[in-house]
């Protein structure tokens, strides 16, 4: 088969000497941000297509270093090392993990719900019909993404607890390998995996996050890089905002940007993001509460080591 194009993984070894470099002194500002990344994570892929941010930031003396990740877990866990500064989005559930392990993150803006735009699939000759089927069977996923809470709430409404099925924790790349050859009776994904798995698996929707998991994606930074630097924090926040809006509004010509960068078909990148808000907002206490829902989840589940208040991390607010 036909290796996905999201198999790419960074090292974060190789960060470790990045960060050497560019490490925050005490009492200098950072003139080089490390930005961590997903290949999903939209806005920021067109930030750095458009070459926006270097552009933007340039007028401020601050360079603009990139790094890939293979899912929202190792990016934070980059983050609370002090191998990057920023984190483009993460699925609502990551920063709970990042927090009960001890990191120090201020969240810096919020995409408003798209609950459509994750879902459980199996595949399409499956005998499985309903969620409540998937007792005993053998379901990956990535942990600690937002289809990992996906998965437990709806588990939770066909009657089911999360001991009932048998997880895998698998990379996108990974869970679409084992789905597609038949080693899993079920996966969780997000777009736009999720798309590309029905548009070229012919893969079945079971349940999405409608009514079950709102899965709003977050940016966050360090703490002390966020108070060293709000200025960069504030440039990237317009222009995620302003990058939002435009992929809503020119969802074709999106598209085509985004393709040859995925690999994947200008349609199904359409689909994509047909399904994801890209509305960009700042980080309140009230549009963060579900934070604390998703923390109790985990801990209830034993998958966090201690309790954790969700809302206890620092908001940026952005001027204007």
């Amino acid at each position: 088969m036909k290796s996905s194009p999201f198999n790419r993984r960074a090292a974060l070894g190789a960060l470790g000497s990045i960060a050497a470099g560019v490490a925050l002194a005490q009492g200098n500002a950072p003139r080089t941000v490390r930005l961590g990344y997903q290949k999903s994570s939209t806005l920021i892929a067109v930030l750095r297509l458009q070459g926006t941010l270097e552009q933007r930031l340039a007028p401020l003396g601050v360079a603009l270093s990139w790094h890939e990740f293979t899912s929202g877990l190792p990016l934070l866990e980059a983050l609370n090392l002090d191998n990057i500064d920023v984190s483009a989005d993460v699925a609502d559930t990551v920063p709970v993990f990042a927090q009960a392990a001890g990191a120090q993150l201020t969240f810096v803006a919020q995409e408003a719900p798209s609950p459509t735009a994750q879902a459980i699939l199996v595949r399409a000759d499956s005998p499985i019909k309903s969620v409540a089927e998937l007792k005993g069977k053998r379901v990956g996923f990535a942990k600690a993404a937002g289809v990992h809470y996906l998965l437990i709430a709806a588990l939770e409404k066909a009657g089911l607890s999360f001991a009932d099925i048998e997880p895998a924790y698998l990379t996108p790349a990974d869970g679409r390998a084992a789905f597609e050859r038949g080693s899993l009776d079920a996966w969780v994904v997000w777009d736009p995996f999720l798309s590309a798995a029905q548009k070229q698996a012919g893969a079945r929707v079971l349940a999405d996050g409608t009514g079950l998991a709102s899965y709003q994606r977050y940016y966050l930074a360090s703490t002390r890089f966020a108070q060293a630097r709000p200025d960069v924090l504030g440039v990237l926040y317009t222009e995620l905002e302003k990058t939002g809006r435009w992929v809503k509004q020119n969802p074709k010509e999106a598209a085509a940007l985004l393709a040859p960068f995925w690999g994947l078909d200008a349609a199904i990148v359409e689909q994509a993001n047909g399904k994801r808000s890209y509305a960009v907002r700042p980080v309140t206490s009230q549009n963060i509460a579900e934070q604390q829902k998703i923390a109790d989840t985990f801990l209830a589940e034993k998958l966090l080591p201690r309790r954790v208040n969700a809302v206890d991390a620092p908001l940026f607010k952005p001027q204007g």
